[in-house]
């Protein structure tokens, strides 16, 4: 039953307010304060087919980040954890959806320049996902570009905090990077380190060791966090810590980690070759099991995944 193909609807549903929407009436006004201001928070979280049906990755998670997210905005939630769990399997279900990509959105209706005067709303949409950087080959990895566009300081933005608004900055970069004829961008910080892709953490291999930048100022990612813990059950050392642009070049294998992205190899920046200019063998072996797991084919890991039939 659980591999049963259901069509998917011709009108998809959104989940907005504790109701199911059709997508044609799925509307938010243009007098809204997060359109005009970016004042709202979000989430990209995957929904993945595994055998036993189609499987959320570490939907808990994802979830306390939205919630943390608009707390540290300052800002309260009528909705509970579990409620926001519930919502997002009914939406999957109702979509007869496999795989997709899940985007929940807090925003404010009403366009006064002040949070606590309008209304909060939770909105929760999900569609067929067809890849970060499009059709490309894999194994030949992506060419990125060390941006002009820095990530922003933490005393300028909450930086663990997914916001509408703050993602323009990466906009930009990634923009530039593609006119340019890269795949992606790399931001530093305002002191000059790598911060990370534009929607999308960075790590290097060197000698072995596996080193990616400390958690301050950068968004703390959770397909970041698996790699970390299977690079370290896998043996390997994992060391947070400031690296530098020359770091790049010189490093054996370099790639990146998002849930949009999954774990994709870089196998250029800035015109310089990483490594063989191909995947290097820290970085498949990583993709590879990090794929089994998605997909429902570890039992170790069987407890990231959120099985959506029935729930």
């Amino acid at each position: 039953m659980a591999n049963e193909k259901m069509p998917i609807p011709k009108e998809m549903k959104f989940w907005m307010n504790g109701k199911l929407v059709p997508e044609s009436e799925a509307k938010i006004d243009l007098l809204t304060n997060t359109l005009h201001y970016g004042f709202g928070v979000f989430e990209g979280i995957r929904c993945y087919k595994t055998d036993k049906g189609p499987a959320v990755f570490r939907l808990c998670d994802h979830v306390k980040r939205l919630r943390n997210s608009w707390h540290a905005m300052g800002m309260e939630l009528a909705y509970s954890q579990e409620d926001i769990e519930k919502a997002i399997a009914e939406l999957i279900n109702v979509n007869n959806m496999q795989e997709c990509y899940v985007r929940p959105l807090i925003y404010l209706s009403g366009i006064a320049f002040d949070p606590y005067a309008c209304k909060t709303n939770l909105a929760i949409a999900c569609w067929v996902w067809n890849g970060f950087f499009g059709d490309m080959d894999e194994d030949q990895g992506i060419r990125a570009a060390v941006s002009s566009f820095c990530r922003p300081h933490v005393n300028a933005s909450l930086t663990k905090a997914k916001i509408t608004g703050t993602y323009y900055n990466s906009l930009l970069a990634r923009g530039l990077a593609r006119k340019q004829g890269y795949h992606e961008a790399i931001m530093l910080d305002s002191c000059g380190m790598v911060s990370e892709g534009t929607g999308d953490n960075i790590f290097i291999v060197r000698n072995n060791t596996i080193y990616t930048p400390a958690r301050k100022g950068i968004l703390e990612g959770i397909t970041r966090d698996s790699i970390i813990a299977i690079a370290k059950e896998l043996g390997h050392t994992v060391i947070e810590c400031d690296i530098t642009r020359e770091e790049l070049y010189i490093a054996d294998e370099v790639f990146m980690t998002g849930t949009a992205a999954e774990l994709e190899c870089v196998s250029e920046i800035d015109n310089r070759k990483i490594g063989s200019g191909r995947i290097g063998p820290v970085t498949k072996k990583l993709r590879d099991i990090f794929r089994e797991i998605v997909h429902g084919k570890s039992a170790k890991y069987d407890k990231w995944l959120y099985y959506v039939r029935g729930a």
